[in-house]
């Protein structure tokens, strides 16, 4: 299952009129490279939920096959959204991916690990960090014992920390359990802890982005140019005057760039106009969306 039902008011206002899932990273919707992953990966059945843009998220996904939508009238959290889908999804685990996170994951393997220990309620993917940092702690048998800021049993218990992905693996026990409106990890998983279930811990040491936020949306772009050694990258139909010179930019299907000078680290959307000189910034169609990285840093 792939949440993709919320609002996306960290990203707005490129997110006024376009759903989070559906702004573009590269040649493609955020939601378009997970759903390619997941395929890749043999998965024939996947659910998408929707809420904000519902229409254009149904447009979108009736084009894949393979995949359903989930309408939210009304938003239910991440668990309540699970629960809700139960019909679509079928029994047994499940596999659930934020539709803002783009990670280079190995999906068979997260699936076989899960798999691979009968008394695990949930497998969360979590990229690790020194011992006490980030939102999980560890032991060193990879279960989780910390959580957010709980901890369940002694502190020296935690044997190295890490940061929650958003793609995780819930059973079918847990499932079972699951409240018609609220969040997997605070309604769900700490209670679970606490009561002594069993969530354990899959590596994953691949670069992942959460682009729910305006910069980390701007550096996903960035990267997906680098890992595909482009300097710059041109959609189809798209006008790029003479006298302008790319520089690590995007410009999508249809846009157009006029003016004289560089475009300098820009994401131009699809059907966008602009005029350079230009940097570090989003340009969607009717707006300049300014990116300001946090100072002595700098974009990939």
């Amino acid at each position: 299952m792939v949440l993709a039902a919320g609002m996306g008011s960290r990203l707005r206002p490129l997110t006024t009129a376009t759903p989070k899932p559906l702004v573009p990273v590269g040649d493609r919707a955020v939601l378009a490279h997970v759903l390619d992953r997941l395929a890749t990966a043999g998965v024939t059945r996947t659910v998408v939920n929707a809420h904000h843009g519902a229409a254009a998220m149904a447009a979108f996904v009736a084009g894949r096959r393979g995949c359903v939508l989930s309408h939210e009238p009304d938003l239910l959290g991440t668990a309540g959204g699970v629960a809700h889908a139960a019909l679509a999804l079928g029994a047994g685990p499940v596999l659930v991916w934020n539709a803002d996170i783009l990670a280079g994951l190995d999906v068979e393997a997260l699936v076989d690990a899960h798999a691979a220990v009968s008394a695990r309620e949930a497998t969360l993917v979590v990229q690790r960090h020194d011992r006490g940092r980030g939102t999980v702690g560890l032991d060193d048998a990879g279960r989780v014992v910390r959580l957010r800021s709980e901890r369940f049993g002694p502190a020296s218990r935690e044997a190295s920390g890490g940061d929650f992905v958003g793609v995780h693996v819930i059973s079918e026990r847990l499932r079972r359990s699951l409240p018609g409106r609220g969040c997997l990890v605070g309604d769900v998983y700490i209670p679970a802890l606490k009561r002594g279930a069993r969530l354990d811990a899959y590596p994953c040491d691949e670069p992942f982005f959460d682009v729910g936020s305006l910069e980390r949306y701007h550096e996903a772009n960035l990267a997906w140019l680098a890992c595909r050694g482009f300097a710059s990258w041109v959609g189809d139909g798209a006008l790029v005057a003479s006298s302008v010179t790319l520089d690590r930019s995007l410009v999508g299907d249809g846009a157009s760039v006029s003016g004289s000078g560089a475009l300098a680290r820009c994401v131009v959307w699809p059907g966008a106009e602009v005029e350079a000189p230009l940097a570090d910034a989003v340009v969607i169609p009717g707006a300049v969306v300014r990116v300001a990285h946090a100072k002595g840093s700098a974009p990939p």
